[in-house]
């Protein structure tokens, strides 16, 4: 097999940068040309090196990092529409046009109503409430979608990338075939679909909304009814709370945000109680009606809530659903995820998948990761794994939480003997406005090595502290870093660095020596 060098350029400058994915480094034209050249004669017999299906987070970023390399490379995406469906989606994928940057930009927008509230502490006063016009919000919140959709067109054509508009077809190992119309061949095909929201099968679910819809409501209604626990769920019920709305949220267990710490968990839950979300926890749903004014009705194995909305947000599924996929014989596991090796290869060696469509890791930072690792395996020569390890993560309620590394449930079952910080304090800003805000840090801390293996945070900023303490977090820094840091005052920050005695110590193994009297004895 030939391989293609990868190429070093000289550093370049470009007339804007997005914040959410800069330019490749662009070569003189008769480099490139040369490049693509030898790549041609070496895969004569194919239309391009790469075909990538999707060109959300991952998509793109492995596909034009794959042209820098000096490989031919396509895109297929289906046109733009707000609501994804099986003839729509649009260059950005979920994250910048219906998952992470719409919702932020709502959550800002929602934020607004504490802000004002804290000011009244600080000597602001209003002759009259604000008010908030919702279709001035969608309006702007879809300009800049559109905004964002040249940019990441404009990210593929500098990077020589070829974009077909379209929903592709796996027709065989090396065929892809666009709207049932053109066929197209590559050495490669590279799957980066991503994932859609599911609903449960029960009667009345075409009366409800996902967050796609939710992203993208006319009006913002008076009522809704949220069915789920995860962070989707959490971050939309923050949302339409914060702009008015009656906020109800179902859940079928006792806590939200399965897989988080348990005290964020429990946290979390209060502070967003004390705001006004209303929890129904241990209610499963089991029907959705439609009443005669129009009006919902939700059933629960407990309850019914009549409300103007009813929003699921139960989980997302790979959207693997006639890609083609099962005709070759790729491998497909729960939920029609894309079963790919440690290098994001599938079962059929041309087959790559990175992405939602895997299940494996799914957010937008873990794709884009998993996006230049195959590019660099497949075309830089240089083979790379994803690093999966000490993933920093935000869940953007109100308060916000902000986490990497191991739980305290996690730690204790890997590690066995740990010791548990903790801080829960009122933050200056409360002390004059007045409202009950609350934060929380905790931090575990390996007995063994005095390593900290995870920061857990919820309260204002939580996301923007994390990113730091996760550098820290990855390098496999000690207690005594942490401790030996001088702390930024006055800021919720500097309880990381501050917090000097254990709130616990959990001993799996009786013979292990307290950390402190490890290092005294030394």
């Amino acid at each position: 097999m030939v391989r293609i060098a990868p190429f070093c350029s000289r550093s370049g400058s470009s007339a804007w940068i997005s914040r959410w994915e800069s330019p490749a480094p662009r070569r003189s034209s008769s480099i490139r040309f040369a490049i693509r050249a030898m790549a041609a004669s070496a895969s004569h017999e194919f239309d391009y090196d790469l075909i990538t299906i999707g060109a959300g987070s991952g998509g793109v970023r492995a596909s034009r990092f794959a042209a820098n390399f000096g490989a031919r490379v396509a895109v297929v995406e289906l046109p733009f529409a707000t609501i994804s469906s099986d003839e729509a989606g649009g260059v950005g994928g979920t994250c910048v046009l219906r998952g992470c940057v719409p919702k932020k930009l709502l959550v800002y927008g929602s934020s607004f109503a504490h802000e004002f509230d804290e000011s009244k502490g600080f000597g602001w006063s209003y002759d009259s409430p604000p008010r908030h016009d919702w279709k001035t919000l969608m309006k702007n919140k879809n300009t800049e979608l559109q905004r964002l959709i040249g940019v990441y067109k404009s990210i593929l054509s500098s990077a020589g990338v070829t974009l077909v508009e379209g929903r592709g077809k796996i027709l065989d190992a090396h065929t892809v075939q666009v709207s049932g119309k053109e066929k197209y061949t590559a050495k490669y095909i590279l799957v980066a679909v991503g994932g859609r929201s599911t609903v449960p099968d029960i009667p009345g679910k075409e009366f409800v909304i996902t967050s796609d819809h939710a992203l993208d409501l006319p009006a913002r209604p008076e009522k809704i009814c949220i069915v789920g626990a995860g962070y989707i769920a959490l971050e939309f019920a923050s949302i339409f709370n914060g702009f008015g709305s009656e906020v109800h949220v179902f859940l079928r267990g006792p806590k939200v945000l399965r897989g988080f710490d348990d005290e964020i968990r429990d946290f979390v839950a209060d502070q967003m109680a004390a705001k006004g979300v209303k929890f129904h926890f241990e209610e499963s749903p089991e029907a959705v009606e439609k009443c005669p004014d129009g009006s919902l009705l939700l059933r629960t194995n407990k309850s019914t809530e009549k409300t103007k909305c009813v929003m699921f947000a139960t989980g997302r599924a790979p959207n693997t659903k006639n890609l083609g996929l099962e005709d070759i014989g790729v491998r497909l596991g729960k939920n029609g995820a894309i079963m790919v090796d440690e290098y994001s290869k599938s079962n059929v060696d041309s087959i790559w998948a990175v992405g939602d469509v895997t299940n494996r890791t799914n957010l937008t930072p873990v794709a884009l990761m998993e996006g230049m690792a195959f590019s660099k395996t497949v075309f830089g020569d240089r083979p790379t794994k994803p690093d999966y390890n000490n993933i920093p993560s935000a869940v953007f309620t109100q308060p916000p939480i902000g986490t990497v590394g191991l739980t305290e449930e996690q730690a204790i079952k890997e590690l066995r003997n740990i010791d548990v910080y903790t801080s829960s304090f009122r933050p200056m800003k409360a002390t004059l406005s007045g409202l009950s805000d609350r934060t929380f840090i905790k931090m575990i801390v390996d007995c063994a090595t005095g390593k900290v293996v995870g920061v857990h945070m919820c309260g204002e900023d939580a996301g923007e502290i994390l990113q730091g303490v996760g550098i820290a977090v990855k390098a496999g820094l000690t207690k005594d870093h942490f401790d030996a840091t001088v702390g930024i005052h006055p800021t919720s920050a500097e309880e990381i660095v501050t917090m000097r005695s254990p709130t616990r110590k959990i001993r799996e193994d009786a013979e292990v020596k307290d950390r402190d009297q490890t290092t005294a004895s030394g």
